[in-house]
């Protein structure tokens, strides 16, 4: 059976904004600041790759710099899943700046609205030290061809 929802997902979106809220009810907090920029790819043979990251980064010229850079980054790629009946995405990480991450699969919430996707985390996750869960916003990119 042909599966619409995910049709409407291949292609390539580029990131509007990425917003954490953590769970213990303090403020929401914004990452990668009030204007990150990310390339999202989903492939038709089922694979992702996302880029994510802060647009203020500094040039790296030491391993203290390109730590530093790393913290306003993000990166990994791998097979994704849709569950069209529940509306969730899993992305399995085969490759990831995140040492960690590497192995996992971790699921989203889609919704998917014309040249609109926006991806929530199912389960809360650690950043800088506190729970929280992520909702970032994607818009469709344009045609490079």
């Amino acid at each position: 059976m042909k599966s619409v929802l995910r049709d409407q997902l291949i292609g390539t979106w580029k990131l509007v904004s990425y917003v954490e809220t953590p769970v213990d009810g303090a403020p929401t907090r914004f990452p990668f600041g009030d204007r990150p920029v990310g390339i999202l790819m989903y492939t038709p043979d089922g694979f992702v790759s996302a880029q994510l990251m802060r647009p203020d980064r500094q040039i790296a010229s030491g391993p203290m710099e390109y730590a530093d850079a790393g913290i306003g980054y993000l990166a990994y790629s791998g097979p994704f899943q849709l569950d069209e009946a529940t509306a969730t995405l899993t992305h399995s990480m085969r490759v990831s700046l995140f040492p960690g991450w590497v192995g996992q699969t971790q699921a989203r919430l889609l919704k998917l609205d014309g040249d609109r996707l926006e991806l929530t985390t199912v389960v809360p996750s650690v950043s800088h030290g506190v729970r929280v869960l992520s909702r970032l916003m994607w818009e469709r990119e344009s045609s490079n061809a």
